[in-house]
């Protein structure tokens, strides 16, 4: 039988810390949460809300938002803190870019956001899949904003160019964590190629929103997470996530420690006073959580922007 996590068996045991009031995630139960479930299953699709084990699945298939996870749901890397299988990946499927469309479609999604485990296997690190998924996706659904997060193509020289080719609306490469923190968090990625990334997504095309995410309680230090800050303004990152990291097993990165929801709205505070478009910070905040809230805010305020100035 295949391991979940068969590189972490010989890892030190991480007892998991007592979760506090303040993080309890929305348990609803209603017909659009299993509709969304029931189209999910009837394409074959894979998940990273379930294949993460996110705290947020049942409020936000509740309201028919699922967030894709294409080309498998089998990882190359090991990061410590991502609850995503590790092994060897299965070959892609060519018609998953139209089973993601279907289900896009079915879900009557106003925002799709598409993202996919580490494939270092492939020569292109799978940019070319991701083309074929927003290509077909936008076909089928040309009302529907697309939002990408992709791994960072680490290695595949510009492979990651075909992504921004395709114009999703949003670039979104999580950050993840802070430089120190990067040989025992994310052994396999590099902090400054994924800032590389993100900048050089903006500079091909400055139409397209970028946007970027870290997790808190790993055992960073406050002036790091502002240094991180301050590195994705420097690479024109338009949007910001910031949420709790909540280990997933005994066998992951340990957590050192929670933050209180009044942390998180004064690092929200710190991001927009720093200039980014838009910042989400809280316990629960995840990359694509109220995704299509955010956005379809952001585009009204340009609106509202673009018609005062009109009228002035």
């Amino acid at each position: 039988m295949k391991a979940r996590h068969p590189e972490k068996v010989n890892k030190p045991i991480n007892p998991i810390k007592k979760k506090p009031d303040w993080i309890r995630a929305k348990l609803v139960n209603s017909q659009e949460f299993f509709l969304t479930k029931t189209i999910v299953n009837k394409h074959n699709l894979k998940t990273v809300c379930q294949e993460a084990n996110c705290p947020n699945i049942t409020e936000c298939w509740s309201k028919r938002h699922a967030t894709f996870l294409i080309m498998g749901d089998t990882c190359t890397r090991a990061c410590a803190f991502c609850d995503v299988i590790t092994g060897k990946p299965k070959a892609l499927d060519s018609l998953e870019p139209l089973k993601i469309a279907n289900a896009v479609k079915k879900l009557n999604l106003r925002h799709a956001v598409i993202t996919s485990v580490d494939r270092d296997d492939l020569d292109d690190g799978g940019a070319n899949h991701f083309y074929d998924v927003i290509k077909e996706t936008r076909k089928y659904n040309p009302n529907t904003t697309i939002e990408v997060l992709t791994p960072d193509f680490l290695r595949k020289g510009n492979s990651y160019k075909k992504v921004i080719e395709a114009k999703p609306d949003v670039f979104n490469h999580n950050i993840e964590t802070v430089p120190s923190l990067y040989r025992k968090v994310r052994p396999g990625s590099r902090y400054f190629a994924s800032l590389e990334l993100l900048k050089n997504a903006k500079k091909i095309d400055k139409n397209i929103f970028t946007k970027s995410g870290i997790m808190v309680g790993l055992g960073e230090k406050k002036d790091e997470i502002l240094q991180v800050m301050d590195d994705l303004k420097s690479a024109e990152v338009d949007f910001l996530t910031i949420g709790q990291y909540l280990q997933p097993s005994v066998k992951h990165h340990p957590l050192d420690r929670y933050y209180r929801p009044e942390e998180f709205e004064e690092l929200e505070r710190i991001a927009k006073s720093k200039n980014f478009l838009l910042v989400s910070s809280s316990p629960l905040t995840r990359s694509s959580y109220h995704a299509d809230e955010d956005f379809a805010k952001l585009q009204k305020n340009r609106i509202d922007q673009t018609n005062a100035q009109s009228i002035s």
